[in-house]
This record gives C-alpha cells, sequence and structure tokens, in this order.
C-alpha cells in the first residue's frame, strides 16, 4: 500500500523539467494566449504550429507539451523558473522566442495591450533588445493583420 501511494506522487519518468527549454518555450506561449482573458482557436493553432515548427515536434508531441506546459504554467508565481532557462540560449533561439511569441499574439489578428506587455517583458527578461522586439513585431504584426 505504502509503494502505491509512494507512485501516486512521484513524477513520471518521462515529465519534462522545468529546464527544458521547449517546456519553457510552450509554458509561455500558453500564458501568452491567455492573457488577455481568452484563448482563441487561432491562438492554440499559432502555439503548436511554432513548436512544430521550431522544435520538430509530431502533432502527438506537441499535444503532450502544450498539456505539460499547461500545467506548469498554472502552477507557476512569475515567468522566472522559464526564462532564466531561455536566457542562457545563443542570441538567434532567444530572438526566435519572440517571433514565436509575436505570431501567437497576431493569430488572431489582434494585439492586446497585456499581450505586448507581456512580450516585452520575457523579451527584457531573456535578453532580446527592444530593437529586435520591435522589428519583429512589425514585421509579424504586419502580415497577420486583416
Amino acid at each position: 500500500m505504502f509503494e502505491a501511494i509512494t507512485r501516486l506522487f512521484q513524477k513520471p519518468d518521462d515529465a519534462l523539467s522545468v529546464h527544458d527549454p521547449k517546456l519553457a518555450v510552450a509554458a509561455l506561449l500558453v500564458h501568452l494566449a491567455a492573457v488577455d482573458g481568452q484563448v482563441k482557436d487561432e491562438e492554440r493553432k499559432a502555439i503548436k504550429g511554432a513548436l512544430q515548427d521550431h522544435y520538430d515536434l509530431d502533432e502527438a508531441a506537441v499535444d503532450r507539451l502544450v498539456k505539460e506546459a499547461s500545467l506548469r504554467d498554472a502552477e507557476s508565481v512569475d515567468f522566472y523558473k522559464f526564462t532564466s532557462t531561455l536566457s542562457s540560449l545563443d542570441n538567434a533561439d532567444r530572438i526566435e522566442i519572440i517571433a514565436m511569441m509575436w505570431t501567437v499574439v497576431f493569430a488572431d489578428k489582434d494585439n492586446h495591450e497585456l499581450e505586448d506587455n507581456m512580450v516585452w517583458r520575457i523579451a527584457e527578461l531573456i535578453g532580446v533588445s527592444a530593437r529586435d522586439r520591435t522589428v519583429l513585431r512589425n514585421q509579424i504584426g504586419k502580415g497577420r493583420k486583416a
């Protein structure tokens, strides 16, 4: 009986670490999609597409990643545990993360001020310059607006 209780509270061996960049990025994208109070289908598709393209994952792997990211985001009190993992990546990867974020922001052809603010904060925390963030915003936003 004790073993059954112990197994209940153990994490599965295949659980992703919060220090895994894929999980950190996914958690930030999930949070970003919900920051304006509603997650639209376009945003869900943009998250899955961005993760599939960037990490070369199949649909099942992305679904598992998004599910785990949603759980980690729900239990998180701030962005630090996600951004601390990402700030050590090279500049090109960090810029790509901000590009993925803008893709999610503009997926519904709208840019809510809370989304804009979150991308700004994450860019600052992971060391992406204001110039790079703004250029990406303009490039991606221009291509997505109706």
